[in-house]
């Protein structure tokens, strides 16, 4: 039986941690998180507040919970978007040829070229800073990336034996590339997702720092660092538990991403491991 890469298991314990607060924030936290307490503002950890409270006196723990389910959801919505999209590129470009691999392949370098935080700040202009201009945001920023990782499995997949078999026997481009590509190039697609979905935390951080993503009273790990900066001398576990937070959620999909490519590609792993 093959042994799973150590990345794996880490990160996949990781993740899990992460997954598992957002989902239980939806039906349980210790607190209400927009119930404010001032006179119990910068309180310790107690039994009551496990984590501490902020600078109004609201739970951290259940701050730190609902920022999770926030980021959670941002990084899922982005990521699918940019992932279907980008598949349906790529497959096409694959598939068509010519002119039309041309012309998607130049719109992936022109969207390559747009950097996530002038096209959010564009968007939060036009429509005003929430969550949805970071998911559409990073979607738009995503589906390049993703374009090009279909597009290049699909080259490999139309060169195939049952690829060619089936052309010779009468089957049009799109149910060749339903039936027999699609389901060839899922897994770099996923392993890209994972990886992606760090990308995504992180940048949903970046930008509620900025004020350009979560409003309050909803809570995100970004918003959470902006607000306790200038609070670091007085209480600085305000800013270090939601960086932890971005560090663990970031570092476990990272190394779950980098564990199933291992995964999907032994050689990859045997070469890192001689190194």
């Amino acid at each position: 039986m093959r042994r799973l890469p150590v990345n794996l298991l880490i990160g996949g314990v990781l993740v899990a941690l992460v997954v598992a607060a957002a989902m239980l924030s939806v039906i349980w936290t210790p607190h209400p998180y927009a119930a404010m307490d001032i006179p119990n503002k910068f309180a310790p950890p107690s039994p009551a507040h496990w984590l501490g409270t902020d600078q109004l006196g609201r739970d951290l723990v259940s701050q730190l919970m609902v920022a999770a389910g926030n980021s959670m959801m941002v990084a899922l919505l982005a990521v699918s978007i940019g992932a279907v999209l980008g598949t349906i590129l790529g497959m096409v470009a694959a598939a068509r040829g010519g002119w039309t691999e041309e012309a998607i392949m130049r719109l992936s370098d022109l969207g390559f070229a747009f950097p996530t935080l002038l096209f959010a700040i564009m968007l939060a202009a036009a429509f005003g800073p929430s969550l949805t201009v970071v998911v559409v945001a990073i979607a738009f920023i995503n589906i390049p990336t993703f374009a090009r990782v279909a597009r290049a499995a699909a080259r490999q997949v139309w060169h195939r034996d049952y690829v060619y078999a089936a052309r010779a026997a009468g089957m049009n481009r799109f149910a060749i590339s339903r039936d027999h590509i699609l389901p060839n190039i899922a897994a770099p697609v996923i392993v890209q997702a994972t990886i992606e979905f760090a990308v995504a935390i992180l940048t949903e951080a970046a930008l509620s720092y900025l004020g350009l993503g979560a409003q309050p009273p909803a809570p995100s790990w970004g918003r959470m660092l902006s607000e306790a900066q200038t609070l670091m001398y007085l209480a600085p576990q305000l800013a270090i538990w939601p960086g932890l937070c971005i560090f663990i959620a970031v570092l476990g999909f990272g190394l779950l991403g980098d564990g199933l490519r291992d995964l999907s590609d032994p050689r990859l792993g045997q070469r890192r491991s001689h190194d």
